[in-house]
């Protein structure tokens, strides 16, 4: 079986088109994203990408493209938002939390330019993405004097989250620890040397999100494993959110976002379900 599994290496070499813009949405060097459009004059709904790679500077968002040209020809509009990372300066605590946030509300920004349907927006995010996505859409949860509180977040309609790391203390915990543990790395420290943090970074710590989402992973995931999003959707479920889990049959880590997979076809019907696009 895992013959079939789409490996890292295939995954990046996903092909591409270039995007239709490139933008910056702040001024560091990472702070940029990619935005394609549909054909048509629109308004076009749109669904914010988050790339994954463990949150390391090294691993960036060009493996997304494959899945942003996919959108467009579904008629939805993407932008592909990178950010700063661990090893780039500012990444880290609060960093890349922040800038996640930012890239998602400059949404406004492009929306005067280019014909975005703002009333029309979801989220979706891959691996170490997916935990920003999650964590993005709880935003408004985030208590006063939070570091990483943001006022008046943009309103979504909903998330799709790709083998999300949604636990962020139990990713760390664990016999064999997610990502190698590097949330701890992007937290500065252990759950029990930084619990604060972690009450404040984690997409479980922040439940309900208040937001229907649903959660793609595949069942031969050696990355994040099913069991971890099965925890997560059960106490999402627990708090009252609407969450949906979808553990798809002979599919790894990569294939939510390869084009012409199976998990892929799960991906991009919850995202036309969340956007009511037929």
């Amino acid at each position: 079986m895992d013959a079939q599994i789409l490996s890292p290496r295939e995954a990046m070499a996903l092909p591409s088109k270039t995007a239709d813009h490139r933008i910056a949405w702040g001024s560091a060097p990472e702070q940029f994203g990619e935005l394609r459009l549909p054909a048509g004059p629109g308004p076009h709904p749109v669904v914010v990408l988050v790339h994954g790679g463990c949150w390391l500077a090294q691993y960036g968002l060009d493996y997304m493209g494959a899945m942003a040209d996919a959108l467009a020809a579904a008629g939805i509009a993407s932008w592909s938002v990178e950010f700063r990372r661990i090893g780039s300066p500012g990444g880290g605590w609060p960093g890349t939390m922040l800038d996640a946030g930012a890239a998602i509300d400059h949404l406004r920004v492009l929306a005067q330019s280019h014909p975005l349907d703002l009333a029309r927006v979801v989220l979706s995010g891959h691996s170490a993405g997916g935990h920003l996505v999650l964590w993005a859409a709880a935003r408004g949860r985030q208590p006063i004097g939070s570091p990483l509180r943001t006022e008046n977040p943009l309103s979504i309609l909903g998330v799709v989250a790709m083998a999300p790391i949604a636990d962020l203390a139990a990713s760390v915990a664990a016999e064999r620890p997610l990502c190698n543990g590097s949330a701890a790395q992007l937290l500065g420290g252990s759950p029990g040397e930084m619990p604060e943090r972690y009450a404040l970074a984690s997409p479980l710590e922040l439940l309900p999100l208040g937001v229907p989402f649903v959660i793609v992973n595949g069942a031969e995931d050696r990355v994040v494993p099913p069991a971890h999003v099965a925890a997560f959707a059960e106490a999402a479920r627990a708090a009252g959110d609407q969450v949906r889990l979808e553990i798809v049959p002979a599919s790894g880590h990569f294939e939510p976002v390869a084009p012409g997979t199976a998990a892929f076809g799960i991906v991009l019907g919850a995202i036309r379900e969340l956007l009511q696009v037929p």
